[in-house]
């Protein structure tokens, strides 16, 4: 994986001063330095690359490399603070040689020197809490969380889909045989039951058949020749029909109802 570079703090005013060695082990104090007259003012960037640290000095017009500072940890031997002042530093350089040096740097503003104090701290209690964060999950052996499914492994969703109002089920209907359906209806006015006749249908349904049989005895073969078509009253209004067979078989067999009303 890539490490990207980032900056976490810009000054872009810094005052460089060249230090006499060290005489005791009690630190460093500005009041020695030349602070009326510095060596170099540059600029001064604090970088990160991954676990690395840098404090960067440059130029302040082309932006070329002064020196550089890596800094394992803070406080610490790379970063130091002065003994009576706020503002100034003493920080342990490198160049590409592998030689080291210390310098002095410092700050007209005092916020500018807080403002690298508080960023070179956030940045190592960051690294700090990660480092304890990585043991964690080396010693009891967990792995990142797969929440990938399974082979053969599925879920089941409940969906409570609601009813919209002022819709009503579609009404049932019967099957036929050859699959078309018909809707179920109601009988005709008027109708009765097979099993059931009524004493007016049965006497409506005697009278048509006497009826229709005096005037097939009463008509002559010529009348029979001539008129064709069957009487336009044969049928009614639906209550009652000749019944098969011949006409006397209809006047001896009075008693038997063959017709009903539908």
């Amino acid at each position: 994986m890539d490490e990207y570079e980032r900056v976490l703090l810009v000054k872009q005013e810094v005052f460089i001063y060249k230090i006499p060695p060290r005489t005791s082990n009690r630190g460093y104090r500005a009041a020695d330095w030349k602070l009326d007259s510095p060596d170099f003012t540059g600029r001064l960037r604090v970088v990160t690359k991954g676990s690395e640290c840098v404090l960067k000095i440059e130029d302040r017009n082309n932006g070329e490399l002064f020196a550089k500072c890596p800094v394992d940890k803070y406080p610490g031997i790379a970063v130091e603070s002065v003994l009576d002042s706020s503002r100034y530093f003493v920080l342990r350089i490198h160049d590409d040689s592998g030689h080291s040096a210390f310098i002095g740097i410092g700050f007209a503003d005092r916020g500018d020197s807080f403002d690298l104090n508080v960023t070179l701290q956030d940045h190592f209690k960051s690294m700090t809490k990660e480092e304890e964060l990585e043991k964690v999950w080396e010693k009891e052996g967990k792995k990142h969380l797969d929440l990938r499914f399974k082979e053969g492994e599925t879920i089941k969703i409940n969906m409570n889909i609601a009813k919209v109002p002022g819709k009503s089920r579609p009404k049932s209907k019967t099957q036929l045989g050859s699959g078309k359906t018909i809707g179920l209806l109601p009988p005709p006015p008027g109708g009765i039951k097979i099993s059931g006749l009524t004493e007016p249908a049965l006497s409506s349904a005697s009278h048509l058949a006497q009826t229709n049989s005096n005037s097939a005895a009463n008509s002559s073969p010529e009348n029979s020749e001539l008129s064709t078509e069957p009487p336009t009253e044969l049928w009614g209004d639906f209550a009652s029909a000749q019944v098969s067979g011949s006409q006397t078989d209809n006047n001896s067999n009075h008693g038997q109802r063959s017709w009903v009303q539908f």
